[in-house]
């Protein structure tokens, strides 16, 4: 008898202990299922709302374009070298001047090529004086010949005299005109307009020849200047056919996020593709007159091809990486969110450019919340008070009475059950 006892009790407190875990699980199932509905939960409800920053997709003009990585190089660059010996006298300009064409800027010590042209002129004089004794011989000699008081051989010795010094002073005045070039060598002048780099050698030093050293200074030109790039060749084709559209044009980006610095016209294509990198070479002429581009350095080419006029705009915070690719958080009527996959056509500068997915007047999330679920209930920054209304106020039926008021509210005086 008090073993039955024992077990009946055993199975009361079992059964007690069942029922307690039975109804603690259907409370939080309950709470649970009011969460998920927008009940009473502080998910779904008033007081679950995101608040979220968002913007309209919108539909303007934009460029249809090809990005690169392009080098500035100087239209002209020479490199100035000295075509006779001798010690460097002067240096007529400061590293890094710019230049005018045929401006002077080195002076070589001149006095060995002076003395030279001086003596090679001398020459010149005397052989040309010997030229006229010899004229004036076969003019005297020619009527004598005539009445044969001479012999022809004798005349003819006069003539051969004459045509040698002839020709002799015709070298003569080469050996003066090459003095005289040689001297001019000594004064170095700027062959092309530019600016100027470092100099090689200094006043006070022996100046090589072209054949041998340094240049003595490299003069770049700065304005007009180019811009050399390569493009993959399955781009090649869509440039040519858009090379001599009038919208066409390339601009030129130092700093890829910022305003373009300059802006120009294609100007040459390569004749070939390279087989290593299957890329071709491509040039482009700027107006530089403000220097804001310098040889060697590298910058963004932009080529835009033609505008778009009607494209499908997003801001590029509100474009999202994914696995199957981009997407959107999209608001939609109810102020829930909705991932929209889209497809990127391009990008440029803080805008994404939207080939499909999304249209104009669209609303897109362009700070992502931490906490932010698909079908999860936003609210706009900036309209606190206003969109969804508050919890247990619907919306105004016919007659301006709300939606989930009694029927005892709605019934005349004396008529309340």
């Amino acid at each position: 008898m008090k073993r039955l006892t024992m077990a009946l009790l055993f199975l009361a407190i079992a059964a007690g202990g069942y029922g307690a875990w039975w109804w603690w699980q259907q409370q939080g199932n309950s709470a649970s299922a009011a969460e998920r509905k927008g009940g009473k939960g502080t998910k779904g409800g008033r007081g679950g709302e995101l608040v979220v920053k968002a913007a309209p997709v919108v539909a303007k003009p934009m460029p249809v374009l090809i990005e690169a990585v392009g080098t500035v190089e100087p239209e002209h660059s020479v490199q100035v070298r000295a075509q006779v010996s001798g010690v460097l006298q002067s240096v007529l300009f400061k590293e890094g001047d710019k230049v005018r064409p045929g401006q002077l800027l080195f002076q070589i010590d001149p006095r060995t090529f002076e003395a030279s042209h001086r003596q090679a002129q001398a020459q010149h004089a005397r052989d040309q004086a010997q030229l006229e004794n010899a004229k004036v011989q076969q003019e005297r000699l020619e009527p004598l010949l005539k009445r044969e008081f001479i012999t022809r051989q004798e005349f003819d010795v006069a003539v051969t005299s004459t045509k040698s010094l002839e020709a002799t002073v015709a070298a003569d005045r080469a050996q003066v005109e090459q003095a005289r070039i040689q001297l001019e060598f000594t004064r170095i002048h700027a062959p092309i307009g530019g600016r100027t780099g470092a100099l090689a050698v200094k006043p006070g030093n022996l100046v090589p020849t072209a054949g041998g050293g340094v240049p003595l200074v490299t003069i770049n030109s700065t304005d007009p200047i180019l811009v050399s790039f390569s493009i993959p060749e399955r781009q090649l084709e869509e440039i040519r056919r858009y090379q001599n559209e009038k919208d066409m044009r390339i601009e030129i980006l130092p700093d890829r996020s910022g305003p373009p610095a300059a802006e120009g016209k294609l100007v040459f294509i390569d004749n070939t593709i390279t087989a290593q990198t299957g890329t071709v070479l491509l040039k482009t002429s700027v107006d530089n007159s403000s220097e804001v581009l310098w040889p060697g350095q590298f910058v963004n080419v932009r080529i835009v091809l033609k505008i778009e006029p009607e494209a499908v705009v997003a801001p590029e915070s509100a474009v999202q990486p994914g696995q199957d690719g981009s997407f959107v958080y999209l608001i939609d009527p109810e102020n829930r969110v909705q991932v929209q996959p889209v497809k990127v056509a391009r990008q440029i500068g803080g805008e994404v450019v939207i080939a499909a997915g999304v249209k104009p007047g669209d609303q897109v999330i362009t700070e992502i919340p931490q906490a932010l679920q698909p079908g999860a209930r936003v609210r706009l920054a900036g309209t606190e008070g206003k969109g969804v209304p508050e919890k247990g106020q619907g919306k105004k039926g016919k007659g301006g009475k709300k939606e989930g008021e009694s029927k005892s509210e709605t019934r005349p005086e004396g008529k309340a059950s």
